[in-house]
């Protein structure tokens, strides 16, 4: 089963942490006070460059994040701190996972009850679920897999993960995916697939030979991929993996 990765805790502390955090991540920070908010940090050209979860801790707000992508969100997001009054330091808390009941003090994740629950503290781990199994089922991208630098939160469903917020306001990289949300219709994005065999991470998918989409993640005869709209078709090929639409 695959482990969880392993992650990062910064704690951002001073009378403007959220408005500071609000005009600068695509989900309402103000949020926060009501539980965990799920948000990412964008390029100014609506490109993704890190996700992670906003949790309350008192006077302070927990960022949770990928701790291969914590180093350089924490340098980024200092380069905008300007005269605002927050501090960003990292922790030496780890977080753990799991299903079923909860412990004291746990959150439950933002994107989908499928991901349990959270708990911050000194140790880390998580019940030995394999957390790739619900990724897959309800189609829920991971930092560095399914979420690189060339993602457009909207393609990977950050909406449908509440994980951004029409409403809030300016941020980084807003004005492209307002547009994209608005004024365009998406022509691919990140999807379900059945799929017979396994093909690595990465494996270009075909459809006539002719280029449809990327292989990602696999687990209990599905696979998540991003794919062309309008060349999901059964006879979809990944290496010798074959694909097609799921059945209703």
């Amino acid at each position: 089963m695959p482990p969880s990765a392993p992650r990062s805790i910064y704690r951002l502390t001073g009378a403007d942490r959220a408005t500071f955090l609000q005009g600068l991540v695509s989900n309402d920070v103000r949020r926060v006070v009501d539980g965990p908010v799920y948000a990412a940090f964008l390029t100014a050209q609506g490109k993704y460059l890190a996700d992670f979860l906003l949790v309350a801790d008192g006077d302070a707000i927990l960022l949770d994040v990928a701790a291969s992508h914590g180093p350089a969100l924490a340098a980024r997001l200092g380069m905008y701190r300007l005269r605002a009054d927050v501090q960003i330091a990292l922790t030496d808390m780890q977080v753990q996972r799991g299903l079923g009941t909860a412990p004291a003090g746990a959150v439950m994740d933002p994107r989908h009850p499928a991901l349990g629950w959270r708990f911050y503290g000194a140790e880390g781990g998580d019940d030995g679920t394999d957390w790739d199994a619900p990724r897959v089922a309800h189609v829920i991208p991971e930092t560095g897999i399914e979420l690189t630098p060339e993602t457009y939160i909207l393609e990977a469903g950050f909406d449908r993960l509440h994980g951004v917020d029409f409403r809030k306001g300016c941020y980084v990289g807003q004005e492209v995916t307002a547009r994209m949300r608005h004024k365009t219709e998406l022509k691919k994005g990140l999807v379900q697939l059945a799929i017979d065999g396994a093909a690595p991470i990465g494996t270009e998918i075909t459809l006539d030979s002719k280029p449809a989409g990327v292989l990602y993640t696999q687990s209990k005869g599905r696979a998540l991929a991003q794919m062309r709209f309008d060349r999901i078709a059964p006879g979809l090929m990944a290496g010798t993996a074959r694909l097609g639409p799921v059945a209703n």
